[in-house]
């Protein structure tokens, strides 16, 4: 899994809050850790991008 937040983002903190293993809040909105997720933040970071009232996290599944 790689995800990314996009420009969208209103820093709302809410994914920080659900898994601050991968997210972090940077100067203007929030930013990925690591763009590659370890497999045991995959639940989390899936209840992160539900969570986000403007649908900035997008995940990229690896096949």
């Amino acid at each position: 899994m790689r995800l990314r937040v996009t420009e969208d983002c209103i820093a709302c903190e809410r994914c920080v809050e659900i898994c601050p293993e991968v997210f972090e809040m940077g100067e203007v909105y929030a930013e990925v850790r690591d763009e590659q997720v370890p497999e045991e933040y995959h639940d989390a970071v899936r209840e992160s991008a539900d969570e986000c009232p403007t649908v900035a996290i997008i995940i990229e599944e690896d096949e």
